[in-house]
């Protein structure tokens, strides 16, 4: 550039700041204290993310002194650390929100996959008419060997009930009795079968 183009009167130096002044720092806090305060310390419960500005020496005694849970019972105490644990917010039962639990099904807390069914929305009843029909159906044991064996010999099926092998006993016992047969040995042999395939199954919980 030329010293005398029309450009260089509207050059200027720019004028140093003060930026070797630092600024003041305010005054400590501490009732007396006239020394920088320059460490912060929490006003307390309440009061979150507002601070007092101490010096150095009345920070510390500050924090000495510091109880954030002051003024509160043992049982605040103890439900604010309990809350303290999901940050302070509202937690729900797993799996179950509001939506659902308010829902008409819904009226026990169950477990389980019987618990779906008070989740879901039945309006035609399929899903209740489901569930009395397989309650309403009886639960069939499975047999043992010596089980299968006992209601062979008595001529039964495994869905028979208490009452009917208890009967079916008594007829089978008067039928192969000794005294009913005149010493039969194969009919005594039948009476101690079925003697035992009853005692057998009575010992089982079937009668």
């Amino acid at each position: 550039m030329k010293l005398d183009s029309k450009y260089f009167d509207r050059i200027r130096t720019r004028r140093k700041r003060d930026q070797d002044t630092v600024p003041e720092a305010p005054t400590c806090q501490w009732d007396g204290c006239d020394k920088p305060g320059v460490h912060r310390a929490p006003v307390g419960r309440n009061a979150e993310g507002q601070f007092f500005l101490f010096c150095f020496e009345h920070v510390k005694e500050y924090n000495k002194g510091y109880n954030y849970f002051s003024g509160l019972s043992d049982s605040e105490i103890a439900r604010y650390q309990k809350e303290a644990i999901t940050g302070h917010r509202p937690t729900w039962t797993v799996g179950v929100n509001k939506s659902a639990k308010d829902a008409p099904l819904q009226q026990t807390t169950r477990s389980g996959s019987a618990a779906s069914f008070n989740r879901v929305k039945d309006p035609f009843g399929f899903v209740r008419e489901g569930r009395a029909n397989a309650q309403a159906q009886p639960v069939v044991r499975k047999l043992k060997t010596l089980e299968g064996k006992a209601f062979d010999t008595m001529g039964l099926t495994a869905g028979a009930t208490a009452a009917e092998i208890k009967s079916r006993y008594k007829e089978l016992v008067k039928k192969h009795h000794p005294d009913a047969n005149g010493g039969d040995r194969g009919s005594e042999e039948r009476f101690r079968a079925v003697i035992q395939a009853y005692q057998l199954l009575k010992q089982a919980g079937f009668c």
